[in-house]
């Protein structure tokens, strides 16, 4: 027969052949241990490892493709020229006189202010010791991460200052974008013949660039007469793929990414996407110290305080109108 343990705080003996000659039996006081009565044993686990946040990854500061060539010496900013052509001769020439000379064109100008940025944290002794997980890393990661995602925000900045702009549907403005308005094929086509018109040199063979949000893509590609869309694969030659690239459309090939800028500030808040064409040099970038990861030093008369950040020294400016176009549409599946 089988023996029952049973708490023995007030329990009653009996003797019905169990081993050991008797077997403690307490009906009303079994000795049960739950996480209510074992409560200090009971405990939370934690993982260790800790996830890092949802990132997109930087990719509109690669639009730079204009940087100072010959600097002549430092300074808060970087003047850039672009000579201007003569005007066509076509008249002809007499064969008795001699025809007179033609003064060049002052240079066009197009000036990058430098400015600082940067970004910096403070890692405490404390939190080393008490941390549950390894810190040092992590905010190293994260300090690099917040370094290039902020430069390519200030790229996206000027980006969107630029002077050609069109807009989705019957709107004219902003303000007068509603969510119906997409980015269509016929807005694609007409932004491409701008470019060409422009005399604008494509990025990539005959293609321009092209950078679109997701909600936006994904208007134009459910488009009906979109059965033109090719993807990376089928053009692609010996030229890189872009991060995000996702196929190339009436003459442009596609970057599509969360990191495009839209804020609801279209017709009665409706939300409104920028997206951006480019040729070749559309972006200038003039550097004067290339953000990098900066570990500070140690000077708290305890040695607690660890400073790491980033720094850097740069600026962005158009180079070239006539290489930039945006568009700011709606999508029908993000209205505000």
């Amino acid at each position: 027969m089988s023996t029952v343990y049973t708490a023995l705080s007030g329990g009653a003996q009996s003797t019905n052949g169990g081993l050991g000659g008797g077997q403690y039996n307490t009906a009303s006081n079994v000795g049960t241990f739950t996480p209510s009565n074992g409560a200090g044993l009971v405990q939370k686990a934690y993982d260790r490892l800790v996830e890092f946040a949802l990132r997109s990854q930087p990719l509109l500061r690669s639009v730079a493709d204009k940087r100072p060539a010959q600097q002549a010496m430092p300074g808060s900013s970087v003047v850039l020229q672009i000579y201007t052509d003569l005007s066509q001769a076509t008249t002809a020439l007499s064969e008795q006189v001699d025809p007179n000379s033609v003064a060049l064109g002052t240079p066009s100008q197009v000036t990058v202010t430098l400015a600082e940025y940067g970004n910096a944290a403070l890692v405490t002794r404390k939190l080393q010791l008490f941390s549950l997980a390894d810190v040092d890393p992590a905010i190293a990661d994260i300090i690099a991460f917040n370094m290039a995602d902020s430069v390519d925000e200030v790229a996206q900045t000027t980006l969107r200052a630029g002077d050609n702009v069109f807009y989705g549907g019957a709107a004219t403005s902003t303000g007068t974008v509603t969510s119906g308005m997409g980015l269509t094929s016929a807005l694609v086509r007409k932004t491409v013949a701008k470019l060409r018109a422009g005399k604008a040199v494509p990025r990539k063979g005959s293609m321009y660039w092209a950078a679109v949000h997701p909600e936006v893509s994904h208007d134009l590609r459910a488009e009906t007469g979109a059965g033109g869309w090719r993807l990376p694969h089928e053009y692609q030659s010996n030229d890189n793929i872009w991060a995000g690239e996702i196929g190339e459309y009436e003459g442009a090939y596609f970057i599509e990414s969360p990191r495009l800028y839209n804020a609801t500030d279209g017709a009665t808040s409706a939300r409104v996407f920028r997206s951006y064409f480019a040729g070749k040099q559309a972006l200038a970038e003039a550097v004067s110290e290339e953000p990098h990861v900066v570990i500070g030093p140690v000077t708290d008369k305890l040695m607690r305080f660890r400073p790491i950040g980033w720094y850097g020294v740069l600026g962005f400016a158009i180079y070239r109108q006539a290489a930039l176009y945006r568009i700011e549409t709606g999508s029908s599946i993000n209205a505000t």
